[in-house]
């Protein structure tokens, strides 16, 4: 039987970012050969090979002394295999070609063990061979090439321009960075190197009422992204200025603000708090393992099954929702997937009707589809890829570039919800509530001062049919999270949610306080 050809790495790279020369310099190509010939020999038709690298910072300030500065790597190879359709998975701390080999054969050994127990045979779908491809994820200063001093030091800076004002007594202040770095390899002659780099940094300040033993906090909206330092630095693009100088007079306020008063309410819902309504309501939903009772046990399947697919109403008809691996910017954006798929955008919700699910190669063949929508990812080289949330956003809408003023001015009496904070919602993504960082009462089409206490409640289904009115391009911001958790081994991924402002009309409002028996 023949043998695997060599894999090289080219060293021509996009003219503006460049994966780091020290993860090129790895035998990568010499590892992936000797590991999926050895699969090859062994059995195995169907077989890739990963180097997946993760380096981490993470920087925590309180009231503008330093409480930890922690820095990660972690890295490693893997290998996995389809022997008579069935999977194995191994992988290796060493990086050698012995280790790479014994990995290989005992990814075929757990294959081999495992077939008796396996009652669906593994069916791939079809994906072209990429071969020698590099992609870099969208940024301008790589921030592990910034001084951890500067970095400190702009954090203490924000921190006492925040905790300069009244009335605010404590400031957090922290960065996490992520650089991920991945060699992908297979059977069939793909090979693809990639490098990511994403940034969350965020300020929160705090309100204390000694007398009455209570606090009240505010933080930043500024959402995790996958950017450079640039999002933080003297160029930076997110205004941090605008919104430090603002949040001790919106902490303020809202400390003496009214309680809300609950019942059916218009809501103006800001993208900086409708993210996270899309991230659980939407973007687990339609995971199609999820759906089909494949994943259950961390965090629940889903309502939306695929005998709805084409026919359930999932909002009104101005509900345009896409799944996107490709957008800029985006945490959950890749050149290709650890199936060794490219990156697409897809339709998951279109005129309020679901008509898609994220899949990966295992998946795609369930559904009919010829090709995977590439939804493939490990968060480590010792964790075997999962089907995992692309980009999932609600689309603004096309024809009227409606303003949040436009969005408010459309609402008699109701509440502008902006930012996120908790949240709750049920096994199968279908009951749910959601607080926010701040809301402001609408009176005859004008803010009129905050409430507090609120959160908002209802159904999946009933929530988006409310939806009545949606923003346009204009007040379209991306959110989203560094920690959307899934699988047993748990494993993390970075997702970003693109999305205007909407209105939404009559949901269910509660009042927090009065809810806690307070």
């Amino acid at each position: 039987m023949a043998t695997v050809r060599l894999i090289s790495i080219p060293v021509t790279q996009p003219s503006d970012r460049h994966v780091d020369p020290d993860f090129l310099a790895l035998p990568s190509g010499e590892l992936a050969s000797a590991a999926l010939d050895t699969a090859r020999r062994a059995g195995a038709t169907h077989a890739d090979f990963r180097i997946h690298k993760l380096t981490t910072q993470s920087l925590n300030l309180r009231d503008g002394v330093v409480q930890s500065a922690v820095d990660g790597s972690e890295i490693g190879l893997s290998v996995r295999v389809v022997v008579e359709g069935t999977w194995g998975f191994a992988s290796n701390s060493e990086l050698s070609v012995a280790a790479a080999v014994a990995t290989a054969r005992a990814a075929v050994e757990v294959a081999t063990a495992l077939r008796s127990l396996n009652r669906e045979r593994v069916e791939l779908a079809d994906e072209p061979v990429h071969s020698d491809v590099v992609w870099v994820s969208r940024y301008d200063v790589d921030p592990f090439d910034v001084p951890t001093r500067d970095k400190i030091d702009l954090l203490a800076e924000y921190s006492s321009r925040l905790g300069a004002s009244d009335g605010v007594d404590h400031v957090t202040a922290s960065v996490l960075q992520v650089k991920e770095q991945s060699f992908y390899a297979d059977l069939a002659g793909s090979s693809i190197t990639q490098q990511r780099v994403r940034l969350h940094p965020q300020l929160e300040a705090t309100t204390v009422d000694a007398s009455a033993g209570a606090f009240e906090t505010m933080r930043t909206l500024a959402p995790p992204v996958s950017r450079g330092w640039e999002y933080l630095g003297p160029d930076n693009t997110w205004d941090w200025s605008d919104e430090l100088s603002r949040i001790p007079t919106w902490l303020a306020e809202k400390v003496t603000s009214p309680t809300v008063v609950a019942g059916p309410t218009d809501l103006v819902i800001d993208p900086t708090n409708l993210w996270l309504t899309i991230h659980e309501s939407i973007g687990h939903a339609t995971e199609y393992d999820r759906a089909i009772g494949y994943e259950a046990a961390y965090a629940g399947t889903s309502f939306a099954t695929p005998d709805k697919l084409g026919t359930l109403k999932y909002g009104s008809e101005s509900m345009h929702v896409t799944a996107d691996r490709t957008e800029v910017h985006g945490l959950a954006t890749t050149g290709y997937d650890d199936d060794g798929v490219e990156a697409q955008t897809w339709d998951l919700v279109r005129d309020g009707v679901l008509v898609g699910y994220q899949l990966d190669r295992v998946f795609a063949p369930r559904l009919g589809l010829e090709r995977s929508n590439g939804c493939s990812y490990a968060d480590s080289a010792h964790h075997v890829p999962i089907q995992r949330m692309a980009n999932v956003s609600l689309q603004p809408d096309p024809d009227v570039d409606r303003s949040i003023d436009d969005l408010v001015a459309s609402v008699d009496d109701g509440i502008y919800v902006v930012g996120d904070k908790s949240w709750s919602i049920d096994m199968q993504r279908y009951n749910f509530q959601f607080t926010g960082q701040r809301f402001f009462r609408i009176k005859n089409g004008r803010l009129d001062g905050q409430v507090r206490d609120v959160a908002y409640q209802a159904t999946t289904t009933d929530f988006w049919g409310s939806m009545d009115l949606v923003g346009g391009a204009s007040t379209r911001r991306l959110g989203g999270a560094f920690n959307c958790g899934k699988a047993q081994p748990g494993q993390v991924a970075a997702v970003s949610h693109g999305s205007p402002a909407a209105v939404f009309r009559g949901v269910n409002v509660l009042n927090t306080r009065s809810e806690a028996g307070q």
